[in-house]
């Protein structure tokens, strides 16, 4: 068990180690890494990494990076964060901030409430992805610039 513990300890430290070793400059590192946070804080599932991808792409930030940062949605976090991100939808567009009832709606106005919902997760998704993505790329790039000034030190 001890064998299997180190073994798994030893493979995580590795891929960390090939995450931060990616090439491009701290800023592209980090861009790619900020927009993949962005793009993993939308609820398009199956898609995410595409449209992370794609934008770092765009932006010619870290595409390796930007994967891992659409890692932010997983099935542990997906309930909390589109939770959050309907809130904060809410917030933005002053609207009630209660869960739409679904049971008690005619199927004539289920489409105007799905869009309701919709909206407001949309919304609260890309103002969450924003900050979520500046503040965790600026996280990672602080410290790839503070290795990057050391490295050209030397």
């Amino acid at each position: 068990m001890r064998k299997i513990f180190f073994n798994l300890i030893k493979r995580i430290r590795k891929f960390i180690s090939w995450l931060w070793n990616q090439e491009g400059s701290p800023f592209q590192r980090a861009l790619g890494f900020g927009v993949g946070i962005f793009s993993g804080c939308f609820p398009f599932f199956g898609i995410q990494t595409l449209m992370g991808v794609f934008l770092a792409k765009m932006l010619k930030g870290n595409t390796i990076l930007a994967a891992v940062g659409t890692w932010i949605s997983n099935p542990f976090t997906y309930v909390p964060l589109y939770y959050f991100n309907y809130r904060v939808g809410s917030l933005v567009l002053n609207t009630d901030k209660s869960i739409v009832d679904f049971s008690h709606i005619p199927t004539n106005q289920l489409w105007s409430q799905g869009w309701h919902l919709s909206s407001r997760i949309i919304t609260g998704s890309m103002y969450v992805g924003i900050v979520t993505g500046l503040v965790g790329g600026f996280c990672l790039y602080l410290p790839l610039k503070k290795l990057s000034n050391r490295i050209d030190k030397k």
